[in-house]
C-alpha cells in the first residue's frame, strides 16, 4: 500500500506542471462562467432599439444588430458549447472503451469484428458526414448534434485503447487473475481499466476539444444546434449581421476568444497527461540536460587542450 500511495503521489507531482496548472485554471474559469453567469444576465433574446453599439456600462460587451446583449448571449453560449463538448466526450469515451477494451481483452472473432467496425468508422470523412446529416435533419437538437459528433470521433481512441489492452492482458497479474477464476468483467474493471485511466483521460480531453470545434464549425455554416445558443451560433449570426464589415468587434471577438482560450487550456492539460503516458516525453528533459552537460564538458576539455598546447609552444 505504501508503494502504491507513493507511486500515486509521484504521478500527481509529474502531472502538476506549470502547463497543467495554467490549462486547468483556464478551463475552470470558463466552466464557472458558463455555469454561473446565465443566472445574472438579462434575456439573451430580448430585442431593443439600441442596436449595434459598443461596450457601455449597461451593456458590458455591447449589443448586436437587433439590440441583444452580447454578454448575455456569451454566457448562455458558453453553457451550450460546454454541454455539447461534455456529452460528446462522454459518448466517445464510452464507445472507444467498449470497442477497444472489450475487444482487445476478449480477442477472437469478437475482436476481429470490433476492429473491422472501428476501422470502417475511422476512414469515414467526419466533417462531410456531419454536414450531410445536419443538412437533411431539420430538428437539430443538442443531443442529436452531440451524437453525430460522437459517432465520428471515437474510433481513433478505440484503436489506442485496444493496443494498450493487448499489452496489459498478457501481464503476470492479469494471467494470475484468470487462473484464480476471476470473471472477465471483474478483471477488466479491477486489473486493466485502472492502468488505462491516463490514456482515457487524454482521449476524453481530446474528444472535448474536437467536439467544441466541430460544433462551432457546423453552427458557423448554419447547420448546428437549433434552439440552443453556442459560440458557433454567435459567430454565425455575427457573420450574417456583417459585424466584421461594420467593425463590431465586440460581437465576434468574445466567442472566438473563448474558443481559443478553452482550446488552449485543454491542450495544455492534454500535453501534461501525455507527459505521464509517453515515457519518451517524460525522459526527454533529462536527456536534454545530459546532452548539455556533455557538450559543456567537451568544451572545457577543448579549452584545456588548447591552453596546454599554447604552454608547450611558449
Amino acid at each position: 500500500m505504501a508503494q502504491t500511495s507513493s507511486g500515486r503521489l509521484a504521478g500527481l507531482r509529474r502531472l502538476l506542471t506549470p502547463s497543467f496548472v495554467i490549462g486547468a485554471g483556464l478551463v475552470i474559469v470558463i466552466t464557472l462562467f458558463g455555469l454561473i453567469a446565465p443566472f445574472f444576465v438579462v434575456d439573451p433574446l430580448a430585442v431593443s432599439n439600441d442596436g449595434m453599439h459598443g461596450p457601455t456600462a449597461q451593456n458590458v460587451l455591447g449589443t448586436t444588430q437587433t439590440g441583444q446583449d452580447v454578454l448575455a448571449q456569451l454566457a448562455w453560449a458558453t453553457r451550450g458549447s460546454l454541454m455539447v463538448g461534455v456529452i460528446v466526450a462522454v459518448l466517445a469515451l464510452f464507445l472507444s472503451a467498449f470497442f477497444g477494451i472489450l475487444g482487445g481483452y476478449l480477442g477472437g472473432w469478437l475482436d476481429e469484428v470490433f476492429s473491422l467496425f472501428t476501422n470502417v468508422v475511422l476512414i469515414l470523412p467526419g466533417l462531410p458526414l456531419m454536414i450531410v446529416i445536419g443538412s437533411y435533419v431539420q430538428q437539430r437538437g443538442l443531443l442529436l448534434i452531440s451524437i453525430i459528433l460522437a459517432i465520428t470521433s471515437w474510433a481513433a481512441a478505440a484503436r489506442v485503447l485496444r493496443s494498450q489492452t493487448l499489452s496489459i492482458r498478457n501481464r503476470d497479474y492479469v494471467q494470475a487473475a484468470r487462473i484464480a477464476g476471476e470473471k472477465a468483467h471483474r478483471i477488466i474493471a479491477v486489473e486493466i481499466l485502472p492502468n488505462l485511466l491516463p490514456v482515457m483521460s487524454s482521449g476524453f480531453v481530446f474528444a472535448l476539444i474536437t467536439a467544441i470545434l466541430g460544433e462551432a464549425g457546423l453552427s458557423f455554416i448554419g447547420i448546428g444546434v437549433v434552439g440552443t445558443q453556442t459560440w458557433g451560433s454567435m459567430l454565425f449570426y455575427a457573420q450574417n449581421g456583417q459585424a466584421l464589415t461594420l467593425g463590431a468587434w465586440w460581437w465576434f471577438v468574445p466567442p472566438g476568444l473563448m474558443i481559443a482560450l478553452l482550446g488552449c487550456g485543454l491542450s495544455l492539460i492534454n500535453f501534461s497527461i501525455d507527459g505521464i503516458i509517453n515515457p519518451r516525453l517524460r525522459t526527454a528533459p533529462k536527456q536534454v540536460k545530459q546532452v548539455k552537460k556533455a557538450e559543456k564538458a567537451e568544451q572545457v576539455d577543448k579549452a584545456d587542450d588548447s591552453a596546454e598546447q599554447e604552454e608547450v609552444m611558449a
